[in-house]
């Protein structure tokens, strides 16, 4: 079970957003990630200046098709509770609890800030090196009030290599994601459950190897 910290910032100016403590693993119906995210320092919640302080959490699980069948993200007293049904559905409930709002958009999942997702759609697409890149339709959460935006990415598997380590040999893929409503790329790279590195996301520290899906 992968259990480790990633540093959170912005990818355009490298502003720190914090860390998200996190802890995934496969199991008999998918795949499951639990994290959450400390500020940078406690200014920026109230807290003692320079104590970190907890600012969200992820609970996805997905299926072994790499579809959402549980989604569940907390941030800045809002909360998003979602699945895939008839495209993906989800619930968001404002600070005060009084004024829920529901979602539903035929896209193919979910994402946001968290490296989570970026393991989730990979498993989802389920793509080879060298073949054409592939179009997905996502339902976005952005910080910090959780609100919804539907997008449009294409993926495409670069290449995958395998690299020695004291564990054995480990299988690093290389995605390149394009935004097509801007046309922006990004490099991201994945071994097993983990995200090394992405724009805005890096290891910082991992406490036992990545998991290898079946």
């Amino acid at each position: 079970m992968p259990r480790g910290r990633y540093s959170l910032h912005d990818p355009h100016d490298h502003t720190p957003l914090g860390e998200e403590h996190f802890h995934c693993a496969p199991g008999p119906s998918g795949w499951r990630y639990i994290s959450q995210i400390t500020t940078p320092s406690g200014r920026e919640s109230g807290g003692v200046p320079g104590e970190s302080t907890v600012a969200g959490s992820v609970d996805l699980a997905i299926d072994e098709l790499g579809r959402p069948i549980r989604l569940e993200l907390h941030a800045a007293s809002w909360q998003v509770r979602g699945a895939a049904l008839e495209g993906v559905t989800w619930v968001r409930t404002d600070p005060t609890g009084e004024h829920a709002t529901e979602g539903n958009v035929p896209a193919h999942a979910f994402t946001g800030t968290s490296p989570a997702f970026l393991i989730a759609i990979a498993r989802l697409l389920r793509l080879t090196p060298g073949t054409p890149a592939t179009r997905v339709r996502l339902v976005r959460f952005t910080d910090p009030v959780l609100a919804p935006r539907t997008l449009d990415q294409s993926w495409a598997l670069l290449k995958s290599e395998a690299h020695a380590t004291d564990n054995g040999l480990l299988t690093v893929d290389e995605y390149q994601v394009t935004a097509l409503d801007t046309g922006e790329r990004d490099t991201i790279h994945i071994a097993g459950d983990v995200v090394l590195a992405a724009p805005g996301i890096e290891l910082e520290h991992l406490e036992s190897p990545p998991s290898v899906f079946p």
